[in-house]
């Protein structure tokens, strides 16, 4: 977790937790906001700490994916 977020620990591993689960999981900001009961500028720290951290990639339709270095 980056200093100066707002973000829990919890959520974070939560997120990954669902991605390795699931590695062909495809969501949009909107979809993870609701599947992790976040509002937006948290969802929006999260999505961004999880591409900073090459965890996630943002595909081309605005989808947040695995990324490929961690499948």
């Amino acid at each position: 977790m980056a200093p100066g977020t707002n973000l829990d620990g919890s959520v974070v591993r939560r997120a990954q937790a669902e991605y390795l689960e699931m590695p062909g999981l495809r969501l949009t900001s909107a979809q993870a906001q609701r599947l992790w009961g976040l509002d937006r500028r948290t969802c929006d720290e999260l999505l961004a700490e999880l591409m900073s951290a090459h965890f996630l990639a943002r595909t081309r339709d605005g989808s947040f994916v695995l990324s490929a270095s961690r499948m």
